[in-house]
């Protein structure tokens, strides 16, 4: 398959390009810069120079493939009108071939226990602008389209993801944070994980929306912990208040305070996905 990613030099981006390189796929991938460039050639994916909102250069992108993964993002005040742009243009390049579009688990909110991908939404301020990118997107299957919408839980693995900017917090303080009494819940899953299912999500339905996690509903406390032996200091964590996470994380700190939990097996069940990390604790106090 010829399938053309934006995001690909990103945290996800760089397990996706290795899984459909070694699954034989030739891949083109959106690159801003040469540094960029250089990224997705070393994992063999053929780069194209351009920005989110170059529409002809994502436009003719598409167009040339057999599928198109969406997952770049400014993660700016910027990010809705961006994401509408790339998306449009991606769209209609795709034509009636497969578009994996990228959503997010914090779109449902505070879940108040384990929900699926048919729960409402509730989104905090940082991702409410998803709710319409994402209902316009999934509206142009009536114009022909096949779009499809991923939705990753909180990802981790490789030392990465907000996991790993708690763990780098831990190195620096002496000790892991974790958010008021450490009971919120984070439904997880690893980086490899996730870019199997977009992988996957190129042979989905049109119109079909996944959550991208691994039923593995960990509090923060419990995170915090893991997180403590991957970084030297075990049984090493502190409280700290949604406030003291805005002074360095802005209103991604609101996020990390919903108390999320997801049950749901569809992704497993339409797409044979079959995630390889299910004990994220182990993974975390790994550093895997």
């Amino acid at each position: 398959m010829k399938v053309f990613v934006t995001g690909g030099s990103g945290y996800i981006g760089r397990s996706l390009l290795r899984v459909l390189v070694e699954r034989g796929d030739e891949v083109t991938a959106l690159v801003r810069s040469e540094e960029s460039a250089k990224v997705v050639g070393e994992l063999g994916a053929t780069p194209v120079r351009g920005e989110l909102t170059d529409a002809d250069v994502l436009r003719s992108s598409a167009a040339a493939a057999d599928g198109v993964i969406h997952l770049a993002l400014t993660g700016d005040e910027r990010s809705g009108e961006v994401d509408r742009i790339a998306s449009d243009a991606l769209l209609e390049g795709a034509g009636s071939k497969p578009y994996v579009h990228t959503g997010g688990a914090w779109t449902w909110g505070n879940t108040d226990g384990a929900v699926t991908e048919d729960a409402p939404y509730a989104p905090p301020v940082i991702t409410s602008w998803r709710v319409a990118g994402e209902e316009r997107v999934l509206a142009a299957q009536q114009q022909g389209r096949h779009p499809v919408v991923v939705n990753p839980g909180l990802v981790y693995g490789h030392q990465g993801g907000l996991p790993g900017f708690f763990a780098w917090q831990g190195s620096q303080r002496g000790a892991v944070p974790y958010i008021g009494d450490g009971s919120t819940h984070w439904s997880l899953v690893h980086v490899d994980d996730i870019a199997a299912l977009y992988a996957l999500a190129l042979e989905a339905p049109a119109g079909r929306i996944y959550l991208g996690v691994t039923g593995q509903n960990l509090t923060t406390r419990e995170i915090a912990e893991a997180l403590s032996q991957a970084v030297g200091i075990p049984g090493k964590t502190a409280s700290v208040t949604v406030e003291e996470l805005r002074q360095t994380l802005g209103l991604v700190a609101d996020a990390l305070a919903l108390d999320q939990q997801f049950d749901t097996s569809r992704a497993r069940d339409e797409l044979d996905w079959q995630p390889a990390h299910l004990d994220a604790l182990d993974d975390l106090a790994k550093g895997v």
